[in-house]
């Protein structure tokens, strides 16, 4: 079997990716992550998440690379990881009651076998309408402050949220594995066929 990297300095998508249970590296991708004027969150996250698998692959063309990211979409707006407690703050008062997109694209790219499969899944957030102290609360237990839409599902963040739509519940996490499973496939990786 091809050596398998995950282009990412995210312990979430390392998580993730580990529930597969196939032996990978972690290696950062060092890709600028700065939005180009007039992009859509979508095609930032496709984009990104591409930029990142073929930074990676060519160090090491043999290898295949999982890329991914994640931009949460507020009416065409994006939203990114908020950095500080003051941003997450705003993040959520502006999030507090609306319908959120978040993007959640994957890459996989194998040079030397010359693939290059992508998928992008969105999930539809409905977040409740909160209160600052709720908001508070919520921060100073969580801290979400590397998290897109500064919402943490996976924990205490469920209780700011009123719904969830997706296919594939671990995209809002990070990483959509049941897309990286299909994806790893193609490039001759079964997670319930090791080799």
């Amino acid at each position: 079997m091809r050596r398998l990297i995950l282009a990412s300095t995210s312990r979430y998508r390392r998580e993730l990716l580990s529930r597969l249970q196939l032996p990978f590296d972690v290696q950062p991708p060092g890709v600028d992550e700065i939005p180009i004027n007039g992009e859509t969150p979508a095609a930032m996250a496709s984009r990104l998440a591409l930029a990142k698998a073929r930074a990676v692959a060519q160090s090491d063309p043999e290898a295949i690379v999982i890329g991914s990211d994640q931009v949460a979409d507020l009416a065409g707006a994006a939203i990114g990881k908020p950095g500080t407690h003051d941003g997450a703050l705003a993040q959520l008062r502006r999030l507090s009651g609306q319908r959120v997109v978040f993007q959640t694209a994957v890459a996989v790219v194998c040079e030397a076998g010359q693939y290059v499969g992508q998928a992008l899944v969105p999930v539809t957030v409905h977040f409740r309408t909160l209160c600052d102290a709720e908001i508070e609360h919520y921060l100073r237990r969580e801290a979400p402050y590397d998290c897109a839409g500064s919402a943490k599902s996976e924990g205490l963040g469920v209780a700011l949220l009123d719904a969830i739509e997706s296919d594939d519940p671990t995209a809002l996490v990070g990483l959509p594995l049941i897309r990286t499973c299909a994806l790893l496939r193609e490039a001759g990786v079964d997670p319930l066929r090791p080799v």
